[in-house]
């Protein structure tokens, strides 16, 4: 009776959601459905409202071109603030510099003007505008002090020489009849070399780097000079160097396109499965000449709804579900991960805990496409020298004629007493802690940087005393004589500072200074010493003549004082040199041969200096040959150069033998232990000998006493033999052999030793890891290395650093991340997935070729362990919280859809759906990707272990975000159903109208904005007040924007008008069923949520869980366990 009455209700006025097949009295009912959806403005034919994408498109052009502007916009944005900020480049090439003209005169002309063979004039402190060739300066002897911070970062000035024959050049007027040719070589990137022959009043002069100004360096120190443009433009050496960096994207980036790729295919399914049954209910429409739906006139359709032509009319509606269901597809989640990595990294740049006081430098992101990625660092391949120690030179020891002079302890002996049990070895002294007082330092009771040398038997003058007190001049004053530093006397205090290019270099003329042999005055042609005679015990000046110079290595000295002058010739060198001493000089040789390498366990750099005596015959005989080899233009000038300086250096006499500390950065060891404890591997990859590197990582924790060593060296006497016959094709062939066998022995160490949980640490040479990284041996390598504590690859190349940084990337599948400080690590940071620079001695070419930059190595540890966790944690909450709102709004117009037979009619306003994405969701995303917090940055580092989430991609994993889109869909048919269906069969109004198609919308969408605002409050783990702004205001928005859009005209609001004020609001099952709904909607992932808290927890659940109930045993144990699983499965993985 029931059903009778109801068919007998008439709804000829009345339009309701639950009675689509209505009594209706004529077509005109039909109006505003599929197949009469045209409308017209009369005498407006401008309204935006008119335009439509085409007849198969649900929605308005308008609706869906003001989002995508947005999208778009804020895209355009962005490039347009990387523009702008490159417009650096046009300043650069309008600033102005005076260039000679035909009138003889200095005028102003823009740098992008210049053209090569051009004269110009640069001022103090101002950049050199192209490569120029020194030609005077206002100095009488041509020299000028050039810093390179924009080259190479290095803010220690280097001198530059003009040729003699062109530094008496000092006037304007004097360039009046100036002319030359210059043959050079071709532009080239190498900012180290250059090579060329001026031809001058009927000479050639050989050029080379000391006369060549390059651009964007700057003159410091130097009034004025003038320059001769060699090269210009594209062609200057900096642009040359100026390469794009390679392209990096992080691994959620990578496997969010893939997420993407599946949300498509979802898209394509979903519109498939509603044109299928589209096509068939359409096939329906006519049977056995019965009109089914007869309101859609299907025997005068249009082919839309063509019941003879069924399968067109279904592809048809799968285009018309392709644009309906492309909220699907989370358009604007790019943009927003934009915004959240922009606002990332201005929280780790501005991060107090990463600012190094002492040199003013705080942390720096150079790109913020890789913030995640710091979350997810599997292992680390770090450099030595600079990266873990402090590339501060202090000179500690050294070795004269057979005997050591220097007390104390380094820290790595320190380390290494500690390992020998012997804790009483030299007093317990150490280089750090040796007091200066005033006896040990002539009085000066202050600290001296590049200088923690304490030996009271050649301090103070002392050394005269000793038996060798000839060899101990000659040493100090080579370390007086031979180098490239700048000195800079204090009016004042008369005191005298040192501008080295390295620090090893300024140490050596410290202790030079400091021991009696102080270096004061430098001209082009002479160095000034103040110096303590032996003899007479008195302080006398020497001045010597520098007659050629080649670098460090070689120099040519005129001593001029006592008479007769002497030609001596003092070398430094740090190979092959005890090959060339004399056979009359072999006295002291093994000797110091012992002390270098006990230096060399110490950690201490080592460099042998020797010299030789020469007559003025023979010196005048190689001078000439030697200068032969500069001034040639031909492709082996380097090889004739290297053969007239190899025959000079013979014969020479061992002096001695330097080491200065380079002492590890403040906080490396405990850093190291904390990224171990946090499961990162760590590899060290130096320069340095293997004696050295090994006792370097014990003092840095790299290497500890409970570990078992693998050594993989080719020094062996097999090897050495070979070597010495000179046969490359059979060393070669034993060196691989034994390589392999090595690698094979490593291996099954570890394969004897797996239930015993023993660390390995696998040390290798430079030689060795040639022949390991060779594509036979690789893999094996790679495994060995794998599962090793600790890998140290010493004497490595630069390139064998970028060699075996690719091979642990591209190997082991997981992120890499390299840290150096040096030029030589610059491929190593741009092979690995990230490299960190750091802001150090070294100058800063590797902190301009990363993607981070700190001051210290121990920045590194809150830089992984918290901002590393916290950003990968946010990116991967934000995207699967991404996909998640977008399914669950996505689908209810899917199932929309289906209850109204696939029609293609949307569930929602135009503009409602428009602004989902760029209003009502959007900025609580923003709010989680920048402030959100499993964990406090304080027991991020206390709880390392938490760092494995990111190891293992625990919260980006497959299962998780299937997770996340299986909540979306629950969501949806849980808004959908609930709301429908408590709306079905009761009035929603007080005048008894039920609800219509317009309220039905309005109630989904609500609750659609309310579940999925709720579900991120939820999720959030750490509220600030910008959380609850944009989360509660997002809603707080909805309902404001419903007031105002319906309160437009009904030609602009369309179904939205007066729809909230006059209907929904009024209404009091309007709130119930919002409140019902969330609640019902939110309840799935309540129970998940509290299910795995309870019984599987993640490690930020028992850190939490342990915040909170204090500190137990129960909560170790069940955090130890879970680190314990998550380590069985990468194990078995691996092995996988």
């Amino acid at each position: 009776m029931s059903g009778r009455r109801g068919r007998g209700i008439h709804f000829s006025r009345l339009y309701s959601f639950s009675c689509f097949r209505g009594s209706f009295r004529d077509e005109h009912s039909q109006i505003g459905q599929k197949g009469y959806s045209r409308v017209v403005y009369c005498n407006d034919p401008d309204n935006s409202e008119q335009l439509m994408l085409s007849p198969l498109a649900p929605y308005t052009a308008s609706s869906i071109l003001w989002p995508l502007l947005v999208v778009i916009g804020a895209t355009m944005a962005k490039e347009a603030v990387e523009d702008w900020r490159r417009k650096q480049d046009v300043e650069a090439n309008n600033r102005k510099v005076k260039v000679y003209d035909r009138n003889h005169n200095f005028q102003h002309t823009r740098w992008k003007k210049l053209r090569v063979g051009d004269l110009v004039k640069v001022y103090k402190d101002e950049y050199f505008p192209a490569d120029l060739l020194l030609l005077s300066s206002s100095y009488e002897d041509g020299i000028c002090y050039v810093e390179t911070t924009n080259l190479d970062g290095e803010t220690n000035l280097k001198v530059k020489h003009a040729l003699d024959v062109t530094s008496s050049l000092h006037e304007d007027n004097s360039f009046q009849h100036f002319k030359a040719i210059i043959k050079c070589e071709d532009p080239n990137e190498d900012l180290y070399a250059f090579v060329g022959t001026l031809y001058y009043d009927g000479q050639q002069y050989p050029l080379s780097l000391q006369q060549l100004l390059v651009r964007d360096s700057k003159l410091r120190n130097t009034e004025f000079v003038y320059g001769v443009v060699v090269f210009t433009g594209h062609d200057t050496k900096v642009m040359q160097n100026a390469t794009d960096p390679p392209s990096k994207r992080s691994k959620i980036e990578r496997k969010m396109d893939k997420i993407i790729y599946v949300l498509f295919s979802l898209l394509i399914l979903v519109s498939f499965i509603g044109s299928f049954f589209f096509g068939i209910s359409t096939k329906k429409d006519i049977d056995d000449g019965k009109l089914k739906r007869w309101y859609l006139r299907p025997d005068a359709a249009t082919v839309f709804y063509d019941p003879q032509r069924s399968a067109l009319a279904a592809f048809f509606h799968f285009l018309t579900g392709l644009m309906l269901y492309g909220y699907l597809i989370p358009i604007s989640l790019y943009v927003s991960i934009e915004v959240v990595k922009v606002l990332q990294t201005i929280f780790i740049n501005r991060d107090q805990d990463m600012y190094y006081e002492e040199t003013d430098k705080p942390a720096h992101a150079r790109t913020s496409n890789l913030n995640e990625e710091l979350g997810q660092v599997d292992t680390i391949l770090s450099d030595k020298t600079g990266t873990l120690t402090c590339n501060s030179m202090d000179f500690v020891k050294c070795s004269i004629a057979g005997v050591a002079y220097g007390r104390g302890m380094t820290e790595v002996e320190r380390a290494l007493a500690k390992r020998k049990g012997d804790t009483h070895h030299d007093s317990g002294i150490t280089s750090s802690n040796i007091q200066r007082s005033g006896d040990d330092f002539a009085g000066s009771g202050k600290s001296i940087k590049g200088f923690n040398f304490h030996d009271e038997r050649i301090m103070n003058g002392q050394w005269v005393n000793e038996p060798h007190a000839d060899m101990i001049q000659k040493f100090f004053r080579v370390l007086a004589l031979c180098h490239t530093a700048i000195p800079e006397v204090n009016q004042e205090t008369g005191e005298v500072a040192y501008e080295a290019e390295s620090p090893d270099e300024a140490a050596f003329v410290i202790a030079a200074r400091e021991l009696g042999f102080e270096f004061f005055e430098r001209t082009q042609t002479s160095i000034s010493l103040h110096e303590l005679d032996h003899k007479s015990g008195r302080k006398i000046d020497r001045t010597c003549h520098m007659l050629v110079a080649l670098s460090l290595r070689i120099q040519a000295i005129l001593d001029t004082f006592p008479p007769p002058p002497e030609n001596v010739l003092f070398l430094l060198r740090v190979s092959v040199m005890f090959e060339r001493l004399s056979e009359d000089a072999q006295d002291s040789v093994a000797i110091t041969m012992d002390h270098i390498k006990r230096y060399s366990e110490a950690g201490l750099r080592t460099l042998v200096v020797a010299c030789r005596e020469l007559s003025e015959l023979e010196y005048r005989s190689w001078e000439e040959e030697f200068l032969t080899a500069q001034t040639s233009l031909n492709a082996d000038r380097d090889a004739l150069i290297e053969a007239a300086a190899d025959k000079i250096e013979r014969d020479l006499i061992l002096l001695g033998a330097t080491a200065v500390e380079d002492k590890l950065q403040k906080g490396v060891p405990e850093c190291i232990e904390k990224l171990e404890n946090a499961g990162i591997k760590i590899w060290v990859i130096t320069g340095d000998k293997m004696e050295t590197a090994i006792n370097i990582g014990y003092a840095c924790s790299l290497l500890r006493e409970d570990m078992k060593q693998i050594v993989i060296t080719l020094d062996s006497a097999e090897i050495s033999d070979l070597e010495k016959k000179g046969d490359k094709e059979a060393v070669a062939k034993a060196s691989s052999v034994s390589i392999t066998n090595q690698i094979r022995e490593g291996k099954l160490q570890l394969s004897s030793s797996e239930g015993n949980s023993i660390p390995f640490g696998l040390i290798i040479d430079g030689k060795s890891l040639t022949f390991a990284l060779s594509k036979n041996l690789e893999d094996s390598f790679l495994d060995l290395a794998n599962n090793c504590a600790s890998v140290i690859c010493c004497r490595s190349t630069p390139k064998q650093k970028a060699l075996v940084t690719r091979l642990v990337k591209k190997g082991t599948g997981r992120t890499t991340l390299a840290i150096g400080d040096g030029a030589n690590d610059v491929g190593m940071l741009q092979e690995a997935d990230i490299g960190v620079g750091i802001s150090g001695v070294e100058g800063m070419q590797a902190a301009m070729s990363s993607d981070f930059t700190i001051a210290q190595f121990r920045f590194l540890e809150r830089l992984l362990l918290v901002h590393g966790h916290w950003c990968y944690r946010r990116i991967s909450m934000m995207i699967c919280y991404f996909f998640y709102k977008n399914i669950a709004f996505g689908f209810t117009l899917f199932w929309f859809e289906a209850h109204a037979s696939f029609s293609g009619q949307p569930a929602y306003n135009d503009w409602y759906m428009s602004f989902y994405n760029v209003f009502f969701t959007s900025l609580p995303v923003i709010a989680l990707g920048v402030f959100d917090q499993d964990v406090s940055a304080r027991l991020c580092l206390k709880n390392p272990e938490l760092y494995q989430e990111g190891i293992h991609n625990i919260l980006f994993s497959w299962p998780r975000i299937l997770g996340w889109m299986l909540n979306g869909i629950i969501s949806s048919m849980i808004i959908f159903f609930f709301t429908t269906n408590s709306v079905l069969h009761q009035a929603f109004r007080r005048d008894g109208r039920v609800v219509d198609f317009e309220v039905l919308g309005v109630m989904m969408y609500t609750c659609a904005v309310w579940t999925v605002n709720c579900q991120m409050a939820l999720s959030i783990n750490y509220f600030t007040w910008i959380q609850h702004f944009f989360i509660w205001g997002s809603i707080a928005f909805w309902y404001a924007f419903l007031v105002m859009y319906g309160a437009m005209s009904p030609r602009i609001s369309t179904t939205a008008y007066q729809v909230f004020v006059e209907t929904c609001a009024p209404s009091p099952f309007f709130w119930l069923e919002t409140l019902l709904v969330v609640v019902s909607a939110l309840l799935p992932y309540l129970l998940y949520r509290s299910f795995q808290t309870e019984f599987n927890p993640m490690i930020h659940d028992v850190i939490q869980r342990r915040r909170l109930e204090s500190p137990e045993v129960e909560a170790s144990k069940e955090l130890s366990g879970k680190i314990g699983k998550l380590r069985e499965e990468d194990s078995l993985l691996s092995k996988l």
